[in-house]
């Protein structure tokens, strides 16, 4: 698996990534060469953020910790990313032939809120992606894999820009625009 290593303000030795990169090996007994890893260590006063990102064919699997420590924020964010694929497992039973890859590793195995006033709302924060086409049920699962409550995405029958979100019920809403 490729393993990508970035420091927001802080510096990664050489052997910090090799021992990042030890413990995400388990994840290529499983997955092989399919995927690829993206951590980033963002410091923040005395503590570390780490942001580890999972791409598998066109799947986003993503989770986050917070440590004065490096690699024990680094181990529970590893946490993180398996709980949140054991959860997805029934999901993904369901739909197995579409994930696979993701088979083998089953058997075995929060963006914080800022509060502003009226005054300060603004942008600040911006994201690109690459629309990938799916299905609505398939969008409602990669929505849930990352946490989100809700997911922009390419529908694969009609081909326009639609939106799953989840509702305050706990069932999910699709938003298809006209143009």
């Amino acid at each position: 698996m490729k393993v990508t290593t970035q420091g927001n303000g802080i510096h990664i030795g050489q052997r910090l990534e090799e021992k990042i990169a030890s413990k995400l090996s388990k994840f290529e007994k499983h997955f092989g060469e399919e995927g690829s890893f993206n951590i980033k260590i963002i410091p923040e006063r005395e503590i570390k953020k780490v942001e580890l990102t999972l791409k598998l064919q066109n799947k986003i699997f993503r989770a986050e910790a917070r440590d004065e420590e490096i690699l024990t924020a680094v181990d529970r964010t590893i946490d993180k990313l398996e709980s949140q694929i054991r959860r997805q497992k029934t999901r993904i039973e369901k739909q197995i032939r579409d994930y696979s890859y993701l088979k083998e590793y089953l058997k075995e195995v929060q963006v914080d809120e800022e509060e502003f006033t009226e005054e300060e709302k603004r942008i600040i924060k911006r994201k690109s992606f690459e629309l990938v086409p799916m299905t609505p049920d398939d969008a409602v699962l990669q929505m849930e894999m990352l946490g989100h409550s809700f997911l922009v995405y390419l529908d694969a029958d009609t081909g326009n820009v639609c939106v799953v979100y989840k509702r305050k019920d706990g069932h999910y809403g699709l938003i298809e625009p006209t143009y």
